[in-house]
């Protein structure tokens, strides 16, 4: 199998700047041993006008027979008994050649040039040519694969045989990409090609583990996030494995979140608090909170409940003990919380019944989203204090507004209270995480605004010790609804009343 890059230069910035690049020098012809045969680089030409890169692969039939014993995948266990003698893999450009691409140009795929250390982070013209490419959903795909990436793709289907031209096209294509100067660096064309190339052959010579999912976002950095087919290169490039592709998606959308709030992907992955440990054992206020949100909700009969900002899975765990409550579903934007309470409940080896009951997923509480309707009742249970106060009319809409369970409860520290925590310094908040922390008539004001707003009515109750000078150290809002109207609908007579309830509270 085999595959070229070119670029054009100019005397000042001459084109043979790509051995630097690649790390090859373009005066000799290099090999390279591979788990499957040999890697050979060299350079049909090299001038200051145009230089073009070469990697050929020869591909050992034998070694990839013995290595693929008790894989999986064409070239490692066949589908046939005569695939193992009678297969494309030392031709058609495959996994076979993107490990090698990665092995041979690991310096160039990471972007790294000691030479010309400026040159690595600039675009290029290039080119990439590969004479046989399998296609697995032909030459469209190909295209809705590289085109959004900035290339140009010319894709001519190869004839199964050129004889005999009714019998039409193979899935094999010719792939010529261009990438006109100040598209690309040659870093990102690598990765694309690292990635792509597998996709379209859709399979794999390896055995694809847990380990595949973090040079997927590796490679996939900066461009996979936002790529309109990202679900299908996810699942192709991890074989389809559904537990790892859910996996990639999930970390994929909170880099797509960072993203949208032009910020750091470990800055909204924050639920777990790197300096302790994840199995920490709970603190008594976060006992009787969780005791007062389990009341709170068996007194409203509601039998399906969303943990939005679930974090660890405390509560999730504790609804799942009560038969009463036959669906608890998690949400966090953080991937990495997530991960914990999944090991906290111990999914992975949950009954099938239990299972059924349980779902966690990622999700921002800044954006609408149709999985949160349908419950009967959403916990906010210290969450709003997380958010920017600009930011929270979204998490309002999106709760109150879109997902409109019958019940909400809202748990958030009083600020009040913080003069009894010995610990902590004065005009401190409890974590430092914390947007901003509400005194008691600060947090009514904002519950009954929103109640008002949404057509829900609002009770407050304590949680923990109730001080008779600054009140409990935290507070809690329960907010209900029936069917009536709600405030922008000009037959609603009530908003007068609810707004009289929510002050009387």
């Amino acid at each position: 199998m085999f595959l070229t890059i070119s670029t054009t230069g100019t005397p000042e910035r001459p084109a043979t700047d790509l051995g630097f690049l690649l790390h090859k020098h373009p005066g000799k012809a290099q090999a390279f041993s591979t788990s499957y045969g040999r890697a050979h680089v060299f350079y049909p030409e090299a001038t200051d006008e145009r230089c073009t890169a070469a990697l050929l692969l020869e591909v050992d039939p034998l070694a990839l027979v013995r290595r693929g014993k008790g894989g999986k995948g064409r070239g490692g266990a066949p589908d046939a008994a005569l695939a193992q003698y009678v297969n494309d893999r030392p031709y058609a450009a495959s996994s076979l050649l993107a490990v090698a691409l990665s092995a041979v140009f690991s310096s160039a795929l990471r972007g790294t040039c000691k030479a010309l250390p400026e040159r690595a982070g600039q675009p290029l013209p290039l080119r990439v040519e590969v004479p046989a490419l399998p296609a697995r959903g032909g030459p469209d795909l190909v295209r809705a694969l590289f085109e959004p990436l900035g290339w140009t793709a010319r894709v001519e289907p190869v004839p199964l045989d050129a004889r005999f031209p009714d019998w039409g096209d193979s899935r094999y294509v010719r792939l010529v990409l261009d990438a006109p100067d100040g598209t690309l660096t040659l870093s990102e064309a690598l990765r694309h090609l690292y990635v792509l190339l597998p996709v379209l052959d859709d399979a794999k010579h390896y055995w694809v583990s847990a380990d595949e999912v973090d040079k997927l976002l590796r490679a996939g950095e900066g461009w996979l996030a936002a790529h309109p087919e990202q679900k299908l290169i996810t699942s192709r490039y991890l074989s389809r494995r559904w537990s790892l592709t859910r996996e990639a998606m999930e970390r994929l959308e909170l880099v797509r979140l960072a993203d949208a709030d032009d910020t750091d992907v470990t800055e909204i992955d924050n639920a777990v608090n790197e300096d302790v440990d994840t199995e920490e054992q709970p603190v008594p206020l976060a006992v009787r909170r969780r005791e007062a949100i389990l009341a709170a909700l068996e007194a409203t009969g509601a039998a399906r409940v969303l943990d939005l900002g679930c974090g660890q899975g405390q509560l999730v765990q504790a609804l799942l003990k009560d038969t009463r409550f036959t669906k608890v579903v998690g949400v966090d934007v953080s991937m990495r919380a997530l991960t914990v309470a999944a090991r906290r409940l111990k999914l992975d080896r949950m009954g099938e019944r239990q299972a059924e009951r349980v779902e966690l997923f990622q999700g921002s509480l800044a954006y609408t989203d149709k999985r949160l309707k349908g419950y009967d009742a959403a916990v906010l249970s210290e969450v709003v204090e997380h958010v920017d106060l600009e930011r929270l009319p979204a998490l309002e809409h999106a709760v109150f507004g879109s997902a409109r369970p019958r019940t909400v409860l809202v748990t958030t520290p009083n600020v009040e209270y913080n003069v009894r925590w010995e610990s902590l310094p004065a005009g401190h908040a409890r974590h430092g995480d914390h947007r901003f922390e509400w005194t008691r008539a600060e947090f009514r004001q904002w519950a009954g605004a929103v109640a008002v707003q949404h057509g829900y009515e609002v009770a407050f109750a304590p949680v923990g010790p109730d001080d008779p000078e600054v009140g409990p150290p935290t507070q809690m809002a329960v907010f209900t609804r029936d069917e009536q109207p709600m405030r922008n609908d000009p037959n609603n007579r009530n908003d007068q009343n609810r707004t009289k309830e929510v002050t009387a509270a």
